[in-house]
Formats: structure tokens, C-alpha cells, sequence
């Protein structure tokens, strides 16, 4: 009989999945960065790492208020959409269209984080983890600016460059 699982299950399963995809792209943004060509789409990645960091720094708070090591778990989805990214580095390498990849890459990623931290601080409040939503709501402010940022970048330049 399977044991039963609760939303505080769930809520844990996917923090150690968000912190594993963190790490993920924490190692990925230098590199996009040195990729780029446009120097404004480099200082982007180089701020999201920053941000990054400082996001990593708050699920390590969570974690600690859960009591729980701060652990990830193997993502396959952000494991999938990293690989997708570096596909388009090799593929696209000197080309005018390189820009418009990483910028397509990097916000398939900025999507699964909303999608992740909304989610998380949705179950949060729903499990009175009070103190652990502002933290949740920080990162996923951050996660929803940047992605307005690639927007602007795409449509200010990069796509017509690629194009």
C-alpha cells in the first residue's frame, strides 16, 4: 500500500527540485554570457547570476525553516531545457541568429522558475509557512522582471539582427 503524501510532501519534493535547477543555472549563465554578442544580453546573464546566487541564498533560508538540509534533486526538465541551450551555442556559434536562441533558451527557463516559485509560494502560504513566502515571492518577482528584460532585449534588437 503506498504511504500517503501530503502537500508538505510535495512542497519539500519540489524545493530540493528548484534548488537542483538553481544550481543548474547558476552553471549555465557564465556561459551564455560568454556566448552572447550583444554586450546588453551579457550584462543581463551576468545580473540573473547575481540574482541567482542570492535566490539559491533563499531556498537555503526555507530549507532551514522546514529543518531540512538544503538538498536538490535531479531535474530532468531543467536538466532538458540547460541541454537545449547549449545546443543552440554549438548550432548557432557566430551566426546573427546565436542572440535570439540564448534569449529563446533563457526564458524557457525563466518560465519553468515562475512556474516553480508561484507554485511554491502558493503551497507556502496554503501550509502557513508565512515566513517563507516573502522569500518565495522575492525570487519570483526577480524571475518575472528578468523575463520582461529578454522581452525587451528580443524585440529591441536581437530578433531583427537575427532576421
Amino acid at each position: 500500500m503506498a504511504q500517503a503524501k501530503s502537500l508538505q510532501d510535495l512542497f519539500s519534493e519540489t524545493l530540493k527540485d528548484i534548488y537542483y535547477a538553481e544550481k543548474q543555472i547558476l552553471r549555465a549563465l557564465p556561459k551564455m554570457a560568454k556566448s552572447a554578442q550583444s554586450e546588453e544580453l551579457k550584462a543581463a546573464f551576468l545580473t540573473h547570476q547575481e540574482q541567482t546566487e542570492g535566490q539559491i541564498e533563499r531556498l537555503e533560508q526555507v530549507f532551514d525553516m522546514l529543518g531540512k538540509a538544503a538538498r536538490g534533486k535531479h531535474c530532468p526538465a531543467i536538466v532538458g531545457i540547460v541541454d537545449e541551450g547549449k545546443e543552440i551555442m554549438e548550432d548557432f556559434a557566430g551566426t546573427d541568429a546565436l542572440d535570439a536562441g540564448l534569449l529563446s533558451a533563457a526564458q524557457a527557463v525563466e518560465h519553468y522558475e515562475i512556474a516553480r516559485y508561484g507554485t511554491l509560494k502558493t503551497w507556502a502560504a496554503q501550509l502557513g509557512l508565512a515566513d517563507a513566502v516573502p522569500l518565495l515571492e522575492a525570487t519570483l518577482k526577480e524571475e518575472k522582471e528578468t523575463d520582461q528584460l529578454l522581452s525587451r532585449l528580443a524585440s529591441s534588437g536581437v530578433n531583427k539582427k537575427a532576421a
